[in-house]
């Protein structure tokens, strides 16, 4: 977050995220909804935060609020979700049968405006990276002006339908796929798509791009340098 180079310590820098968040986000929202449940909804915000890229349901959430004893319920979580995607605090992205070409009417993922607040707000300990990393490639595509859709195909998953007019991507986000199995992983759902539109995997390469049968592997900080507007 930009505002934040001003502070010249980490501890300073994720203080003022935080605020951020709390301030713009989550205090704006209790105003405009009358929220009175805030502890609610701030419980919400650490889930859908600490869940980034997870297929998530409203009644799910709220089953596992209620396993912890927190009063609520599926239609009262989708409406604080509905007030935070409104706030463009999170962007919902819904999931898409590629083979059937239809879209799936359950489980769709969650993903954080700012990948900052997450550490602001939950810490570093445990950082997932691969799903950091997912989340700031779906804020970028959200950025060059692209629909966004999570993949289903053969019920395997494709990280990203990206969608603009005429031109279609699918794309494989992952941290590294130095590992056989993990590239392996990420290759075969994008193998098994029949249609001509480019393929590729982000990942951790630091190196030139190349080709594994017809499937681009771009490094991702080269990616997110490229000029697209």
């Amino acid at each position: 977050m930009s505002g934040s180079y001003l502070y010249k310590t980490p501890e300073s820098k994720y203080d003022y995220i935080s605020d951020v968040f709390n301030t713009l986000i989550v205090r704006d929202i209790q105003r405009k909804y009358r929220i009175r449940n805030m502890p609610l909804m701030e419980r919400l915000c650490d889930f859908l935060i600490d869940n980034i890229s997870n297929q998530t349901s409203t009644r799910s959430v709220a089953a596992a609020f209620k396993s912890e004893q927190v009063n609520t319920n599926d239609r009262t979580i989708g409406a604080y979700i509905k007030y935070l995607c409104n706030a463009f605090a999170f962007y919902r992205i819904r999931r898409y049968d590629i083979q059937g070409k239809r879209y799936l009417a359950s489980n769709d993922k969650y993903y954080l405006s700012d990948h900052s607040f997450k550490y602001a707000k939950l810490g570093t300990k445990n950082a997932d990276y691969g799903r950091m990393i997912e989340n700031i490639v779906a804020i970028e595509l959200l950025r060059r002006g692209y629909e966004l859709y999570a993949g289903v195909l053969y019920k395997k998953e494709i990280d990203f339908v990206a969608i603009k007019r005429s031109e279609k991507l699918y794309i494989q986000v992952a941290s590294s796929i130095d590992d056989p199995d993990t590239f392996r992983r990420e290759v075969d759902p994008l193998l098994k798509i029949k249609d001509a539109y480019p393929k590729m995997i982000l990942t951790r390469t630091r190196q030139e791009a190349y080709q594994h049968e017809g499937i681009q592997i771009v490094d991702v900080a080269d990616w997110l340098l490229e000029s697209n507007g």
